[in-house]
């Protein structure tokens, strides 16, 4: 008895010595590539929105993401079209950023905060720029929103398993996300 007892003290000795960088040596880490948010995008389909009946956004095509550029965040590219006043479609090509966020009701991963830091179009008047720029920041926060990049699967490998309940930290590196689980 008096073995166990020191056997005891000695491990809990130890763990109390190891601290937080114990739970660090039992984490594990989740990854999905570029690749995989890229072919998620492509499957979500065309989104479109009219804003006071005056302009009209529309993504046709999945927008391009690069991860890790610029570094921590992720790099989006894409074009849009734009309809002023019910009149033709103005294609306008945006460069912006997203973070990344996870949803633990959904078990999802989501493009966080996306901003459109440039617009480009040349059948755009510069007055109209602003109002443009608006209302494509607005379409691309609702069609991140609505649309999962990554879903931990409950039939997916041991590591999404344990993803669904024990996720600490999520990192963009360039061309991945990291999930970091830990047992604590």
């Amino acid at each position: 008895m008096l073995k166990i007892t020191r056997f005891v003290l000695l491990l809990a000795g130890c763990l109390a010595l190891i601290g937080p960088l114990g739970a660090a040596l039992f984490d594990r880490e989740v990854i999905f590539t570029e690749a995989e948010i890229q072919n998620s995008l492509l499957k979500a389909g065309p989104q479109s929105q009219n804003y006071g009946g005056w302009i009209t956004v529309s993504l046709r095509d999945a927008p391009t993401i690069i991860l890790g550029t610029p570094a921590g965040q992720v790099g989006i590219t894409a074009r849009l079209y734009i309809a002023l006043l019910g009149g033709g479609a103005i294609p306008v090509d945006i460069i912006g950023t997203a973070g990344v966020r996870y949803d633990d009701q959904s078990k999802a991963f989501y493009l966080e905060n996306p901003v459109a830091h440039s617009i480009e179009s040349q059948a755009i008047p510069r007055e109209a720029l602003p109002e443009a720029k608006q209302a494509v920041n607005k379409l691309i926060a609702t069609y991140f929103r609505k649309k999962p990049v990554y879903v931990l699967r409950e039939d997916g490998s041991s590591e999404e398993i344990a993803a669904r309940w024990l996720l600490r930290s999520i990192r963009i590196e360039p061309g991945k996300v990291v999930a970091t689980l830990s047992p604590t």
